[in-house]
């Protein structure tokens, strides 16, 4: 009974920590490369975001992404951004992971590239619509309408980055074998965690 608690609580002590890692890195990426809007700014932040749902899963990326991402924009300034950021970001991880892996049961045999871009395309739309509604709230909708085109441009950018970041992580046999979640594949995915 010993053993089976260590190896519980080391299970949980990982996920805790690269959660906490996750959480850093969607921070950094978010307020490392800004570039300023009049409403805003543009950022790499959403890479880790997307990457944080696929290596971690739903739960802990998801509380990675939103937490990261709330606090970058305290950081940088923006606080009364972060309420809605905990929210869009938290969003966009659970879609990226939650749709990969739906798009893959649907068509079994679409490569998990192909279902990660189609994830993408949704959970980077969510952010944009997510982004604009709270600044049409806040600001107007003519002064939230300015803001899609970057907002657009910061999910194609990240999107795609986050996608071949996944690609090039995907023969790694110790990402694989550490996380779970990163395969799109069910079956092998229940068998590991169980």
């Amino acid at each position: 009974m010993i053993g089976a608690v260590a190896v519980r609580s080391d299970s949980i002590i990982k996920k805790i920590t690269l959660t906490a890692v996750f959480t850093a890195l969607c921070c950094i990426g978010t307020v490392s490369i800004a570039i300023p809007l009049p409403t805003g700014y543009v950022n790499v932040g959403d890479v880790f975001v997307l990457l944080s749902a696929w290596l971690l899963g739903p739960l802990y990326g998801t509380v990675a992404a939103g937490f990261g991402s709330c606090i970058a924009d305290v950081l940088a300034g923006f606080p009364i951004y972060a309420p809605a950021t905990l929210i869009v970001k938290a969003g966009v991880a659970l879609i990226g992971y939650y749709f990969s892996v739906l798009i893959k049961k649907l068509i079994k045999k679409a490569p998990n590239f192909t279902c990660r871009i189609l994830a993408v395309i949704i959970a980077e739309g969510f952010m944009v619509l997510g982004y604009f509604v709270f600044e049409s709230a806040l600001y107007g909708v003519a002064t939230a309408s300015l803001t899609l085109l970057g907002n657009t441009i910061q999910g194609l950018i990240c999107g795609t980055v986050a996608v071949l970041i996944s690609c090039a992580l995907a023969p790694i046999k110790y990402v694989n074998n550490n996380f779970p979640h990163f395969s799109l594949n069910w079956q092998k995915r229940d068998k590991k965690t169980n």
